[in-house]
């Protein structure tokens, strides 16, 4: 399949998806969605392990192309509800329901949906210091979707993410790991690298446990305590009887380093 507005490749049990749209700073069109939708069909059809998310260029996402969304001249009006409907919320979705882990690696501005890319979508999110983050819907008369006012609050508090949302203002990578927004914030020379270490790490680990952790992480949000026991007992038997587990343990009696498949 041939593609304009992203990159994809798939190999070795890893699938990575560059943003490609360097000269817009890889914002958003009807296009590039399209063409992400297909390529996490390929994703979730075929025998990766991780799915690594970057953007080319000077910037991870700069959010939605405006110009695709501006009101008419005659006083016409843009449904950006179906907008997010259409595109926006499926591509979230999809990227939580993925039995994997989602690295997103940051390098540049990430705002709007951007941002939120990462943020909602992302496992795993690794920014270069020279990155940052920005919630600029305010400033159009918007709210932050793509995930936006669920991920935020969960993940700086109710404080934090009401300044983020209500001022606009640009947070570093530096500052957004330092109020736990993502995991790691690496020297830009090093992102890359960062990047294909995660990716070959997690291409030979445990993926159902991983999985299953990824679930069970998204489902506490929501879950009492009650329920969140039953979840885990529920996880635990049936991870309990998995190939994976059993060669964990076997490599662990024989002190060697285990082999995963994933099942």
């Amino acid at each position: 399949m041939t593609y304009e507005s992203i990159e994809f490749q798939q190999e070795g049990g890893i699938a990575r998806i560059w943003l490609n749209r360097p000269d817009k700073l890889n914002s958003f069109t009807a296009a590039m969605h399209r063409e992400l939708a297909n390529a996490l069909t390929q994703v979730e059809q075929g025998g990766a392990r991780v799915l690594v998310i970057s953007g080319r260029g000077r910037g991870f996402c700069a959010g939605q192309d405006l110009s695709e969304r501006q009101p008419g001249a005659d006083g016409g009006r843009v449904d950006l509800g179906e907008t997010v409907e259409t595109f926006y919320a499926p591509l979230i979705r999809r990227l939580n329901a993925l039995p994997l882990p989602v690295v997103v690696g940051v390098n540049g501005v990430a705002a709007g949906a951007g941002a939120n890319l990462a943020l909602a979508g992302g496992d795993i999110v690794v920014a270069a210091e020279s990155a940052s983050f920005i919630q600029p819907f305010c400033r159009l008369g918007l709210i932050p979707d793509t995930g936006g006012t669920y991920a935020l609050p969960r993940l700086v508090g109710r404080a934090r993410a009401l300044g983020l949302a209500l001022l606009g203002d640009k947070l570093p990578a530096a500052q957004a790991q330092q109020w736990g927004m993502i995991w790691e914030c690496v020297p830009d020379a090093e992102l890359e690298a960062r990047l294909d270490a995660l990716a070959r790490h997690f291409a030979q680990a445990p993926t159902k446990g991983l999985a299953f952790t990824k679930r069970a992480i998204g489902e506490s949000l929501g879950n009492t305590l009650d329920a969140q026991l039953d979840l885990e007992r529920d996880m635990m038997r049936e991870l309990g009887a998995s190939d994976d587990y059993a060669e964990g343990v076997a490599a662990f009696m024989e002190k060697r380093q285990p082999v995963f498949k994933g099942q």
